[in-house]
């Protein structure tokens, strides 16, 4: 198949939609589908990728509505016109704001079904773009229903999507689809080995030390202000690390906090953004994973604290639905004192923490990359039998096949 994926962000930029976005391309291409990119470039001009399959239209910076955000320039006439003579076979946007409307329009001249992933609840962002959540909230249904209204296919990562969607309205078909990952990449250290002691010597992590983990972006819907109460109320000489990966607009004031808290290096260690190649490693670092945020649509760090085996104590969410069992590979908790007093159970039995994690490790294997990918083709190829039948030209491969029946 030739398929075209819309986003309005890409890499270099991390976050979890561009690492669900280059999950699925690497696995399709794997396959041996081809795929490209549509997507916004970080300057006025429009760049391509090396490999002349990511083409990025120029933009301008729109950071005040949202960090980070862009929207793109009008002027895309030859870019579209350049991806409707390649004709995709389906196009798969990513995001709802700049790059949706080319999405529409190429997939409508190509006669290719459009199939949409919803990434991001966006009524937990509201505070970015609105003074007022009732009015965003409001903005947010409508926009949501409107994108819903033009795609063949809607792609929910869970099911607490799925039901997010249908409160709004929205009457497309929805398939659930979790994103998967590269569980090798995150596989934890051999059993009896020091695990990446240069990096935790680097970050000036005691060798006593238990590491609980945080990954992800510093931003006030993530609410990080409980893992830095959760560490506290172990008492700040205790010979325990939390260990903030990530960086963000609620940096400063969440360091402010942990200085309040009287949690000075190493209790509390902020690292910053990690390079992608170095994420691995501090996960092997962890012996807990913890999160506090519920405005995950499905929470891929998660998912790696998974495969890096780690036992996580999250604040419960519909999200977790069998990513974290309670008991068996962790907790999902209510309350903030309720996720200080499993932290303290897990480090206080190691036997405990290993089952755990063990039981973590085995979840992992239903959410790999090559499943991900392999199931995504497969909505695909549904979609355009069910707009096309098998009425489109065949590939001149000798095969007999249509370009949606490949492998």
């Amino acid at each position: 198949m030739k398929i075209l994926l819309t986003t309005d962000v890409y890499a270099p930029t991390v976050n979890g939609v561009v690492t669900s976005l280059c999950t699925l391309r690497a696995e399709l291409e794997r396959c041996g589908h081809t795929v490209r990119v549509l997507t916004l470039s970080g300057t006025l001009h429009t760049e391509r990728g090396e490999d002349g399959g990511v083409l990025a239209l120029g933009s301008l910076d729109a950071g005040r509505v949202y960090p980070g955000a862009r929207l793109r320039r009008p002027a895309v006439g030859a870019a579209v016109d350049e991806l409707i003579r390649w004709r995709p076979d389906v196009v798969h946007s990513q995001s709802e704001l700049s790059t949706f409307p080319l999405a529409v329009r190429i997939a409508r001249a190509c006669a290719a079904p459009l199939i949409h992933t919803y990434h991001t609840v966006y009524e937990d962002y509201t505070h970015y773009f609105s003074p007022s959540r009732r009015w965003g909230r409001w903005l947010v249904r409508t926009l949501t229903r409107r994108v819903a209204a033009k795609v063949d296919l809607l792609i929910a990562p869970t099911a607490k999507v799925e039901a997010l969607l249908r409160g709004y309205g929205v009457a497309a078909p929805i398939a659930v689809l979790p994103t998967g990952i590269d569980l090798q990449r995150y596989a934890p250290a051999a059993p009896g080995a020091v695990p990446e002691p240069a990096l935790r010597a680097a970050l000036g992590i005691p060798a006593e030390n238990r590491v609980l983990l945080s990954v992800g972006r510093l931003a006030r819907e993530k609410e990080v202000d409980a893992l830095l109460a959760c560490r506290a109320a172990l008492g700040a000489a205790a010979p325990v690390t939390l260990l903030v990966v990530g960086d963000g607009p609620d940096r400063p004031r969440l360091e402010a906090q942990a200085a309040a808290l009287g949690l000075a290096a190493p209790a509390v260690v902020f690292a910053g953004m990690a390079r992608p190649a170095r994420v691995p490693a501090c996960y092997r670092l962890g012996d807990v994973y913890l999160s506090w945020s519920a405005s995950e649509t499905q929470g891929l760090t998660t998912l790696e604290a998974l495969a890096a085996g780690l036992p996580l104590v999250c604040r419960a969410d519909a999200c977790l639905a069998g990513v974290l069992q309670s008991g068996e590979n962790g907790w999902q908790v209510q309350s903030p004192a309720e996720l200080a007093a499993r932290v303290q159970a897990l480090l206080q039995n190691d036997a405990l923490r290993g089952d755990m994690g063990a039981a973590s490790r085995a979840r992992a294997q239903a959410y790999s990359a090559r499943a991900f990918g392999q199931a995504a083709a497969g909505l695909y190829r549904a979609e355009i039998l069910k707009k096309h039948g098998d009425t489109r030209p065949r590939l001149a491969t000798g095969e007999g096949k249509p370009a949606w029946n490949r492998a």
